[in-house]
């Protein structure tokens, strides 16, 4: 019982000074990758992100995970996700294979209920991306894109004082996802 607050000085050294270092490496390796690692996650990167935090903490909390293995492990699966995202920017099929597809949810003032069942969403967290987006009714949505990265898209459609070159952006985003 009286080791709930307290065990020795020297794990407690050795837990501040790991925990030190562990950070600099995440922060300066995670600068060092760029946007990618910090920015909307999809599934992949969310999966990599929670494994590093993992590996840090356990290489700050357990003493038989020595400093430089916690670390290697920890660049490894950062240079991992550098490859697999790299591969992904130049091929298409791998890029499939490893992101979920954006999908259309809500299309010209209809609700799509099997891609909401599939995507796992409720009309209330499509309507909630309509509020955020100041759209107020059904009629002023071209389609909602359910994104790779887990984020709702709201495509409003184009006014009629819209040029028509703005009706084809719109159809250009949304013809993929038909």
């Amino acid at each position: 019982m009286d080791m709930i607050f307290f065990d020795n000085i020297d794990k407690l050294g050795r837990i501040v000074l790991t925990t030190v270092m562990v950070y600099v490496l995440i922060v300066t390796v995670t600068k060092i990758s760029g946007k990618r690692s910090t920015s909307q996650l999809n599934n992949f990167d969310w999966i990599v992100t929670v494994m590093i935090g993992s590996l840090g903490a356990s290489t700050i909390l357990l003493k038989d995970i020595p400093f430089v293995e916690g670390v290697s492990s920890i660049l490894v699966l950062y240079l991992l996700q550098f490859a697999v995202t790299k591969y992904a920017s130049v091929s298409p099929q791998f890029s499939n294979f490893i992101l979920s597809e954006p999908r259309i949810v809500f299309y010209q003032g209809q609700f799509l209920p099997d891609a909401m069942r599939d995507e796992r969403l409720t009309r209330q967290e499509i309507e909630c991306a309509m509020r955020s987006e100041g759209i107020n009714s059904f009629d002023d949505v071209e389609a909602i894109v359910f994104e790779s990265d887990a984020k709702l898209t709201v495509i409003p459609k184009p006014s009629q004082a819209d040029d028509q070159s703005a009706s084809s952006n719109v159809s250009e985003t949304i013809n993929p996802l038909m």
